[in-house]
């Protein structure tokens, strides 16, 4: 078959290289245009396009598709012309409108992230731990006009640990959804067959997994441990938690662990001790969350023994 691919992150190169694999033709690559990163701010190219460079791939990087400019048009034009089969999206971060949806012989396939439709939307690695599921997965979704309210074709799962940041869950699921599209892309009668065997969202159990904010992932020492430990779980790598050491300077929070330590008389955010395992911090309903990987402005992150050492913590602080 005639693919076209769309993507942008990791997360999608990791699909494309599992295509690459597969006798299917890849007739062009979409993804976003580069953009600034690191300390030099260069220009750098998505994990994508990096990629497909790498094979000899056709790389095209519209800004948009919408068929009110001249712009937008002729990406519309320029796509249609390959007169793909199928189009291939996972983590775009574009929008794209019916007209080109309908342009591949077989519509365009989403590789989505979670349990649709639970976990529609930008976040739904982050969303998942940070509400405490014990599983997600990957659905593989003829795409629809709507956000993430297309037709299910496929379904992999996998479980949450207590363990997982969206870091690994992320490369878990990365690694699932590879797999998912090149199982549904066996053949074209296999793709024919899962189409018709497509099974329509329930919009009565959707759940919306919305854009992460920084704001959000500062800890709030009123809230439980053990939804503290979620959230630190669920903003690494970003936006990261953290708490603030003064108006202008805050601590990242890496990672943590339950604590050994119980307290009932300390009040939440108080240091209640420092030893091998971490920081032990008060919080709300009585329990303890012990900080094991913290971060100071400018610094490198500590591990439990560097912390310890460091003596920038003491006990009985009440963190903020």
């Amino acid at each position: 078959m005639k693919i076209i691919f769309a993507g942008t992150p990791e997360f999608a190169a990791s699909a494309l290289a599992a295509l690459l694999k597969t006798p299917h033709e890849i007739v062009a690559v979409y993804t976003q245009p580069d953009r600034k990163a690191g300390r030099g701010q260069k220009l750098t190219p998505s994990a994508v396009k990096q990629l497909a460079l790498a094979h000899n791939l056709p790389v095209y990087q519209p800004l948009h598709f919408k068929a009110s400019t001249a712009e937008g048009l002729a990406a519309q034009q320029e796509l249609a012309a390959f007169d793909a089969d199928v189009m291939v999206v996972a983590a775009y971060g574009l929008i794209l409108p019916q007209a080109v949806l309908d342009m591949p012989k077989f519509g365009c396939l989403n590789i989505h992230g979670s349990l649709l439709p639970r976990w529609r939307g930008a976040a739904p690695i982050q969303r998942a731990i940070a509400t405490g599921d014990n599983q997600t997965g990957i659905t593989i979704m003829k795409m629809a006009a709507g956000l993430d309210t297309g037709d299910m074709l496929y379904k992999t799962y996998c479980p949450i640990t207590a363990q997982d940041t969206s870091a690994t869950l992320h490369d878990k699921l990365a690694a699932q959804g590879a797999e998912a599209i090149a199982t549904v892309l066996t053949s074209q009668e296999t793709l024919q067959q899962y189409l018709a065997e497509r099974e329509v969202q329930d919009d009565a159990l959707t759940v919306y997994a919305h854009k992460l904010s920084k704001a959000e992932a500062k800890l709030d020492w009123q809230l439980p441990a053990q939804q503290l430990d979620l959230n630190i779980r669920a903003f690494n790598p970003w936006p990261v938690a953290f708490f603030p050491l003064d108006e202008q300077q805050n601590v990242r929070v890496w990672n943590c662990e339950k604590s050994a330590f119980t307290t009932e008389t300390a009040q939440a955010g108080e240091v209640i001790a420092i030893d091998k395992q971490g920081v032990h911090i008060s919080c709300g309903e009585q329990s303890v969350l012990c900080l094991t990987q913290l971060q100071w402005p400018g610094g490198k992150p500590l591990n439990a023994s560097q912390i310890l050492q460091s003596q920038k913590l003491h006990v009985g602080q009440i963190l903020s």
